[in-house]
C-alpha cells in the first residue's frame, strides 16, 4: 500500500506496538486515551477523549515529543463527563493551544495515546486514496479486477406506464456497486456523484491525474475525481434514457445468496442479465415485500441535480456532453414534478430496503441547481428552492434519536448551502438559519458525553457523521459563526479513531493505525484484495444489532472490552450491519477530506482555484466558481498615477468595479477629484485600513502586530475619511486588508464590526503589478502578469469564475512598465470568454 503521508521517521515495529490500538492493549488496561488517528493540522481544534472504566480522571496531561521522548506540553485544559458507551468516566483532553508540529504522545495518569501526528499535510492525499474504493466499486469494467462485469444489464420491469414491456433490454452496464453487495441505486450514485464534481468544483487544487478514463494507471490531463464522477453520470445517462424514462435500481436483493467476485452473478433467471426497475411513483412489490412508493421526487430529483452540476464542470472541458448533460437535467426535474413524492427500492427476499421518506429536499436542490449555466440569477428557480426548503427546514434525523434504513437521504440538505450562496440579506440568514436549528438539535445531545456524540446509532451512522461535519463546515463557512467548529471537529475526529472503539473507520486510512482489517466485503472474505479507502458503516444500537437477520461473528471479537449497552461495533466479516462499506458513503467522505487538506493547506489549494464561495481564514477569496463572474478590484494607499486611465478605460468599456483606498488615499487631497469621480462613476468604493497598518508577521501569520483596540480605532478612521465623500458604513460592508495580509483573528475582528473580510483570488500574479526591478526575483513585467492571468484561465476547468482580481491603481515610480496601461486588453480579453465583470457586492451578495 503506497504511503500517503511522510512518516519516513517511524519504524515499522515501533508503529506496531503503540500505534496500533489491537496489539497495543496492555493487560488489564482500564483506561485509554482516544485520538484521531490521522492526525491534526497545528492551526485546528485538537481534542482527545480520556475513556476510564473505572473512576479515575486525570487532574493534567501531557504531551511528550516522540524524537526526544521530553515533555514539551502539560494542561490542565478537561472537561470532564460520565459514563458513556463502555466508560465509567469520560473526559475531553483540549490541546488546540499546543501549535508545535511534530510526532508526539499524550500521556495522562500513566496511561500514553497512540501516535499523534501535526502538521500541515496530515490530510494530503486522504482525498485521493478513498477514490480507490470508488474505482474498485465501478461495475462494467472494473479497474481494480482488470476485468469486466455485469455486461449485460439489463431487463425492465414495471415499464408498462411509459409503454415498455417488461423484460426489454436496455443498456444499464457501468456506474458502482452500491457496497459489498452489487446491487446499484440511482439515488445513491446521483447522490454520490454529486458529491464527487462538488468537492471538485470547491476543491480542484486537492485532487491529482493518476489515472485514465478507465481507472487504470496513466495520466489523461483530468483529475481523478472528474474521472470518477463522469462514470457515475454515465451511468446516470443510461437511467434516464429518454425524457419518459427512468430507471430506480438494477439488481435487487436476490444479490445476497452469497458472496462472490462481481461478474459471477446470474441468479436473475435471464442469463447474466439483471432486472431494471421502472419508476412508476407508485407501491411495487416483488414477492411478498410492499415498498412505500408515492411519487418520483425524490430519485427524480438527484438526477437533475447531478447533470446540473456536471453540466457547469465539463462546460470548459467538453461542450457537447455538457449540453447532454443540461438537457437531460431538464427533463429530470420535469419526471420529479410527475408525481410529487418519494421513490423507494423494491426488495424481494428480505424486508430491508433504502426506506427513503422525504422528498423536499431533492426538490430545492433540484431547484437551486437551476442556474449552474446560468449568467444571472433564476428568480423563478430560486422561488422554488426557497419554498421546499421552507417545507423541510431540518434534515429530520437530527430532531431524532433513531429512524428507518435511509429514511431521510440525503443524510444532509444540499439544497440549503447551494441556495444560501446565491442569497443575501435576510433569505439567506433564514435559510442558514436552518442549518443552525439542525446543528442545534444534535449539539443538544452531544454536549451530554465527552464525544460530543449526537448522532444517532442507526444503521449507517458512519455516513450521518460525515453529513454532518460537513453541515457544521458549511455553516461555518457561509455565516463566519465558528461556534460549531469543535463539534464538527469531533464528528470528523470519531470517523479516524477518536471513538470507544479507538479505530478509524476507513479501510487503510490511516496505514499506521488501527482500520479495518475484515469488512463484509467479497473483495477481502475470498480474496484478500484491500479496499483501500472504504468506510464503513460504523456502530449500531445495540438493540437494532441483536434484531438483525443472520449476522453470526466469524472470529472473537477483539473490541469486546468496549462493546456496551450502548452500541457495538464488529472488525468482522459477518456482521453487515456495523463492517460493510458503502460507495455513498465513501463518496461523501472524499467531499469531507478534501475540505480537511484545503483547510489545512490552503496556499497550496487555491493556487489552482477552487470553486464554491471559497474562504480563507475566514476571508472570502473567490465566490461561486460555476458563475462566469469576476470583479475587478483596485488597492490604492499612497500612488494614483494610474487613476485617471483606468477611470477612463472602465468608463469607454463600461465596466464597473471596486476600488479599496487607505485614509491616506481619501486624506490625500491631490486625489479627492479622482476619488469624486469614481463615485459619481458608480464604482464600488471600500476601506483598506487607514493608515496602511501590517496586522500579522510575514513569516508567523499567527504573531499578531496589531491589537483590537488599535485595528478597530484604524478601521473607524478609514470610515470616517469614506463618509466625507457620502459613504457609509452600510454602502461599504466589505473590507480588504491592508497589504492583503491578515490571520484568523483579523477575521474575527472584522466579523464583530459587522463586515465581510476579502482579499484576492490566489492564482494569478495580478497583484505583483507593484513591484519594480530593483525587488530583485520578486519583480514581474506586464507581459508576465497578463501571461498569468490567461495561462490560469486556460488551464483550470473553472477558469477565473468567481475570481476576486486584484490590480493597483498606482505604483511606485520605479515601475515603468505600468500594468494598468494593459487593463483595455484585459477586459477585452475576459469579455471574449464570457465574463460578466461586476462590482465585489455583485459578485458576493447575490
Amino acid at each position: 500500500m503506497k504511503i500517503p503521508y511522510n512518516l519516513f521517521l517511524i519504524s515499522v515495529a515501533f508503529i506496531a506496538f503503540l500505534c496500533s490500538f489491537k496489539n497495543n492493549r496492555l493487560e488489564n488496561q482500564q483506561s485509554w486515551i482516544r485520538i484521531n488517528l490521522l492526525g491534526y493540522p497545528p492551526s485546528s481544534t485538537k481534542v482527545a477523549v480520556w475513556g476510564s472504566k473505572t473512576d479515575a480522571v486525570p487532574a493534567y496531561f501531557e504531551i511528550i515529543e516522540k524524537e526526544t521522548a521530553q515533555v514539551v506540553y502539560k494542561s490542565t485544559n478537561i472537561k470532564v463527563f460520565g459514563a458513556y458507551g463502555p466508560f465509567n468516566k469520560t473526559a475531553r483532553l483540549n490541546f488546540s493551544d499546543f501549535k508545535r508540529s511534530g510526532m508526539f504522545f499524550i500521556k495522562a495518569n500513566d496511561i500514553l495515546s497512540p501516535l499523534v501526528l501535526i502538521n500541515d499535510t496530515v490530510y494530503k492525499g486522504a482525498a485521493d486514496f478513498c477514490l480507490r474504493y470508488m474505482r474498485q466499486q465501478r461495475s462494467g469494467y472494473n479497474p481494480y479486477l482488470k476485468d469486466s462485469c455485469h455486461t449485460h444489464d439489463g431487463y425492465v420491469l414495471y415499464g408498462a406506464k411509459a409503454g415498455i414491456k417488461d423484460s426489454t433490454h436496455f443498456d444499464a452496464s457501468g456506474g458502482w456497486h452500491d457496497a459489498s453487495d452489487y446491487l446499484q441505486y440511482s439515488t445513491t450514485s446521483a447522490n454520490a456523484t454529486y458529491h464527487l464534481l462538488m468537492a471538485y468544483r470547491d476543491f480542484p487544487g486537492i485532487f491529482g491525474d493518476e489515472k485514465q478514463a478507465n481507472g487504470l494507471a496513466g495520466k489523461n490531463g483530468r483529475a481523478d475525481i472528474l474521472d470518477e464522477a463522469k462514470w457515475g453520470l454515465d451511468w446516470l445517462l443510461k437511467m434516464h434514457p429518454k425524457k419518459n424514462i427512468m430507471f430506480n435500481q438494477l439488481a435487487d436483493d436476490r444479490d445476497h445468496i452469497s458472496m462472490r467476485i462481481p461478474k459471477q452473478d446470474s441468479q436473475y433467471g435471464k442469463g447474466f442479465e439483471r432486472p431494471l426497475y421502472f419508476i412508476t411513483g407508485e407501491p411495487q412489490q416483488r414477492g411478498k415485500f410492499l415498498n412505500a412508493t408515492n411519487g418520483t421526487s425524490s430519485t427524480a430529483a438527484k438526477f437533475s441535480s447531478a447533470f446540473n452540476l456536471g453540466a457547469a464542470i465539463f462546460k470548459n472541458q467538453d461542450d457537447g456532453y455538457s449540453n447532454i448533460l443540461a438537457q437531460k437535467a431538464k427533463t429530470a426535474y420535469r419526471f420529479a414534478l410527475k408525481r410529487p413524492g418519494v421513490t423507494q427500492t423494491a426488495s424481494v427476499r428480505s424486508p430491508y430496503i433504502y426506506a427513503e421518506d422525504n422528498w423536499v429536499d431533492d426538490m430545492e436542490l433540484a431547484s437551486a441547481a437551476r442556474r449552474f449555466e446560468e449568467k444571472k440569477l433564476n428568480q423563478k428557480a430560486i422561488s422554488d428552492a426557497l419554498n421546499y426548503a421552507e417545507q423541510e427546514k431540518v434534515t429530520p434525523w437530527m430532531q431524532k434519536d433513531t429512524a428507518a434504513h435511509y429514511q431521510y437521504y440525503p443524510f444532509i440538505n444540499l439544497g440549503h448551502n447551494e441556495l444560501a450562496k446565491q442569497l443575501s440579506g435576510n433569505d439567506k440568514a433564514k435559510i442558514t438559519g436552518y442549518y443552525k436549528q439542525g446543528i442545534k438539535q444534535v449539539w443538544s445531545r452531544a454536549k451530554e458525553n465527552a464525544f460530543y456524540r449526537g448522532i444517532p446509532f442507526i444503521w449507517c451512522s458512519n455516513n450521518l457523521t460525515v453529513s454532518f461535519a460537513i453541515q457544521c463546515s458549511w455553516y461555518g463557512n457561509l455565516t463566519g459563526d465558528e461556534t460549531f467548529s469543535e463539534l464538527g471537529q469531533a464528528n470528523f475526529d470519531w470517523l479516524f479513531g477518536c471513538n470507544p472503539w479507538g479505530t478509524s473507520m476507513v479501510y487503510g486510512l490511516p496505514n499506521w493505525g488501527d482500520t479495518p482489517i475484515d469488512p463484509h466485503a467479497a473483495f477481502t472474505h475470498l480474496k484478500n484484495y484491500p479496499i483501500d479507502g472504504g468506510l464503513v458503516d460504523g456502530p449500531v444500537y445495540t438493540n437494532i444489532y441483536k434484531g438483525l437477520i443472520g449476522i453470526t461473528l466469524a472470529n472473537a471479537d477483539e473490541y469486546a472490552d468496549f462493546q456496551s449497552d450502548l452500541a457495538v461495533y464488529h472488525d468482522d466479516y459477518g456482521d453487515y450491519s456495523t463492517n460493510e462499506p458503502t460507495m455513498d458513503g465513501t463518496a461523501s467522505l472524499i467531499y469531507l477530506l478534501a475540505a480537511k487538506e484545503a483547510e489545512s493547506s490552503p496556499k497550496k489549494v487555491f493556487a489552482s482555484g477552487s470553486g464554491g464561495e471559497t474562504k480563507i481564514l475566514g476571508a472570502t477569496v473567490r465566490a461561486d466558481s460555476t458563475r462566469k463572474k469576476i470583479a475587478l478590484v483596485f488597492t490604492g494607499d499612497e500612488f494614483a498615477d494610474g487613476g485617471d486611465l483606468v477611470r477612463k478605460t472602465l468608463k469607454n468599456e463600461h465596466v464597473k468595479a471596486s476600488f479599496f483606498l487607505t485614509g491616506n488615499f481619501y486624506r490625500n487631497p491631490k486625489f479627492k477629484s479622482l476619488i469624486k469621480a469614481l463615485k459619481n462613476d458608480n464604482h464600488y468604493l471600500g476601506p483598506h485600513s487607514d493608515k496602511h497598518l501590517l496586522y500579522c508577521d510575514w513569516n508567523k501569520r499567527d504573531s499578531l502586530l496589531v491589537t483590537k483596540q488599535e485595528f478597530e480605532q484604524d478601521l473607524k478612521s478609514n470610515y470616517e475619511e469614506l463618509s466625507h465623500f457620502g459613504i457609509s458604513k452600510t454602502d461599504a460592508s466589505f473590507f480588504l486588508p491592508p497589504y492583503e495580509w491578515y490571520n484568523k483573528k483579523i477575521s474575527d475582528w472584522t466579523n464583530e464590526q459587522g463586515l465581510s473580510l476579502i482579499n484576492f483570488t490566489p492564482g494569478t500574479r495580478s497583484n505583483a503589478d507593484y513591484t519594480y526591478p530593483e525587488l530583485g526575483k520578486s519583480y514581474r513585467s506586464a507581459d508576465e502578469i497578463f501571461k498569468s492571468i490567461t495561462n490560469f484561465n486556460e488551464s483550470n476547468p473553472s477558469g477565473l469564475n468567481g475570481f476576486i482580481l486584484l490590480l493597483h491603481i498606482g505604483t511606485d515610480p520605479r515601475r515603468t512598465d505600468k500594468f494598468y496601461f494593459h487593463l483595455a486588453k484585459l477586459i477585452a480579453y475576459l469579455r471574449q470568454n464570457g465574463y460578466e465583470l461586476v462590482k465585489i457586492d455583485n459578485l458576493l451578495g447575490s
